[in-house]
């Protein structure tokens, strides 16, 4: 039997032998030729296999019930975050309002980019509210809870119940699993120059993530950037004057992660636990 099976598989191969073409490409599925490429370029001498990860796109939405806001949301790997930025505001004040040092504000700040007074209300009915969300200092990105390495972090922070902030190492993992952080930013930032500016560079949005140039408000009280930046908290601190964030620019695919003072005003994407 053993014979007459090799036999078998032997006189196959040498059918498929005897048919193939010299630079054929030819595939097949349970041992029938389902297609071929026959017109390859005279200059290739190697040919590489790629399989694409498949993202899907935002598979539910999410209501967050301390305001009733609704958010799309996406699964990318093992991560499922929120697809649109964080719109909490419980309180809103003017650009000017805040330390104009270096250091650690002990208040907890929330701003909408371009407004500038205190109705929350009316803050919200702005286009920037939303389209972009709120921008938060650090400590009310964090609520007020201690810092983490962690993956996850463990820190709620301003997100809601069943939600976290995302440390750097959390945005690592996102990074990693779309090819590296030289690529990664190309595949969150929303595509086309609807709200960011030209070029856009790399910009494919193929997860979903939906990425968007909120700009921020810097540590002398000015909105800068919107259009050209999109800059998300973590809860990693950086330094004795900041913490990291990740950071995506218009000219760039690439996804950064280098230190804002805490006293900036910079949007937050939260990440379900």
């Amino acid at each position: 039997m053993k014979k007459l099976l090799g036999l078998t598989i032997g006189l196959f191969f040498s059918i498929i032998l005897l048919q193939a073409q010299n630079d054929t490409i030819y595939f097949m599925k349970n041992g029938v030729i389902v297609n071929q490429q026959s017109i390859l370029p005279t200059d290739v001498d190697s040919v590489i296999f790629y399989q694409p990860v498949i993202i899907p796109d935002p598979v539910e939405s999410f209501t967050d019930s301390r305001d009733d806001n609704v958010y799309e949301v996406v699964q990318i790997g093992d991560q499922v975050w929120m697809a649109e930025n964080l719109k909490y505001l419980p309180s809103v004040v003017d650009s000017t309002t805040g330390s104009e040092i270096s250091g650690f504000e002990t208040e907890l700040y929330y701003y909408v980019y371009g407004y500038n007074d205190t109705d929350v209300a009316e803050a919200k009915a702005t286009a920037n509210y939303i389209t972009y969300g709120v921008l938060y200092n650090w400590n009310a990105a964090m609520a007020g809870e201690a810092s983490s390495n962690e993956n996850p972090s463990g820190v709620q922070g301003v997100c809601p119940t069943g939600w976290h902030l995302p440390s750097t190492a959390e945005w690592t993992q996102l990074a990693d699993f779309l090819g590296g952080a030289p690529v990664a930013g190309g595949k969150l930032k929303e595509a086309g120059i609807t709200h960011w500016a030209n070029p856009n560079t790399g910009a494919t949005n193929e997860t979903g993530f939906t990425a968007l140039p909120g700009g921020y408000r810097n540590s002398l009280g000015e909105y800068k950037f919107m259009a050209t930046l999109g800059i998300w908290w973590t809860t990693s601190i950086a330094n004795e004057t900041g913490a990291d964030v990740a950071k995506i620019s218009y000219q760039s695919s690439y996804l950064e992660a280098p230190p804002y003072n805490f006293n900036a005003g910079l949007s937050v994407r939260c990440v379900r636990d």
